[in-house]
């Protein structure tokens, strides 16, 4: 069973939160916003409503989170004594500290998550490395193993853009991740992953190395203001479709954009390309493909706002084939990420979507480096 200094610490822990979260405060504001929303012409302006209605629900899931917590605590204090009298079984006190600690950490991780696009939905996007099938079959693991993590945390996942492999998996996939905190959490899987297995595809059963690169950008809403040239701005219009036969749209429905980008300090140019098909109407897959420019831009402007706050933020080095984040080995049974140094033999579990060890680790040594700032 736990011991006294066990429960302590927890109780500490809460009492932190208290304080960080500073609770008191975010109670006063959520009381205040919310009457807000409770005036005559509320609906009237529908884009400030909404994100008037936004800012409550993120008021009133940190005093829930909080309550959770101490709610949870309180119940585990309760337990550890009716326990020494003989009133409670040690295993339930033991279940309740465990769930106790399991919403303390929660917390705590969400805490670290202050940066403005932290909140913000994520773009996705995995392209598959040199290596024909294999690599291409490999980004269509990793692309599963996303989409099992986002059902896990409930969270939406829409495929803007896919282009299949040649004889199996991707070549490439955009995706669009929505929920609380999705780009916060998903931030720290930028960057190539490296696969290494006997490859099926493979006659001599050998073992193979295998390259993806994921890259995770904040997906801005129209409260974020981006500049975008029209002028740098311009359009390849595709047909886009099933695997053929009946499913193949008629019509050119696929957009393709083109943006000339500069940076601004070094003077080179760039063109980012955007291809969306995710909608049968041309006009919808346009506008998702502004969206997704949107994104990119406020990602690089992002870049540069920490880049001039330091050399270089862990983890966010330029992605080349020498850069890999981690490393999932399965035939020794072992997932590693090369920053944090964290790893697991769960390599069944990683790939069905459990990544939130990977995730805490790379967060927490992130506050770490801010804390010792």
């Amino acid at each position: 069973m736990i011991t006294s200094e066990q429960l302590k610490a927890v109780q500490e822990r809460t009492e932190a939160l208290h304080r960080y979260l500073d609770i008191p405060a975010k109670q006063v504001q959520f009381e205040e916003e919310q009457l807000r929303t409770q005036a005559p012409d509320f609906w009237e302006d529908r884009e400030r409503a909404e994100r008037q209605m936004k800012l409550v629900k993120g008021l009133e899931k940190w005093l829930v989170g909080y309550k959770e917590v101490k709610t949870l605590v309180d119940e585990l204090a309760l337990a550890f004594d009716f326990c020494k009298e003989g009133l409670v079984e040690e295993a339930e006190v033991d279940a309740d500290y465990a769930r106790a600690v399991e919403a303390i950490e929660a917390l705590e991780l969400k805490n670290m998550l202050r940066e403005e696009e932290d909140a913000m939905d994520a773009v996705l996007k995995i392209n598959s490395g040199a290596g024909g099938t294999e690599s291409q079959d490999w980004a269509q693991m990793l692309m599963r193993m996303y989409m099992r993590y986002a059902e896990a945390h409930d969270y939406k996942v829409s495929i803007s853009n896919i282009q299949d492999g040649d004889e199996a998996g991707i070549k490439t996939v955009t995706m669009e991740i929505e929920g609380d905190y999705a780009y916060g959490y998903l931030k720290s899987e930028n960057g190539v992953h490296r696969l290494v297995r006997v490859s099926p595809y493979n006659a001599q059963g050998k073992r193979m190395t295998s390259f993806a690169s994921v890259f995770v950008t904040p997906l801005v809403d129209d409260s974020i203001e981006v500049h975008v040239d029209p002028s740098k701005i311009s359009w390849d219009l595709f047909r886009s479709g099933g695997a053929g036969g009946q499913n193949v749209n008629k019509v050119e429905t696929g957009v393709r954009l083109r943006y000339q980008y500069k940076d601004p300090d070094t003077g080179e140019e760039e063109e980012i390309l955007i291809e969306n098909t995710e909608s049968r109407k041309q006009l919808e897959n346009r506008e998702n493909a502004m969206r997704l420019l949107r994104s990119q831009l406020y990602d690089r402007e992002l870049k540069r706002r920490q880049a001039a706050q330091a050399k270089i933020e862990a983890g966010k080095k330029k992605i080349e084939w020498g850069s890999q984040i981690r490393s999932y080995v399965f035939d020794d049974r072992r997932v590693k990420d090369h920053r944090t140094g964290y790893q697991t033999s769960d390599v069944g579990g990683v790939m069905d979507g459990k990544l939130d060890g990977f995730i805490k680790a790379y967060l927490m040594e992130g506050g770490e480096e801010e804390s010792g700032n």
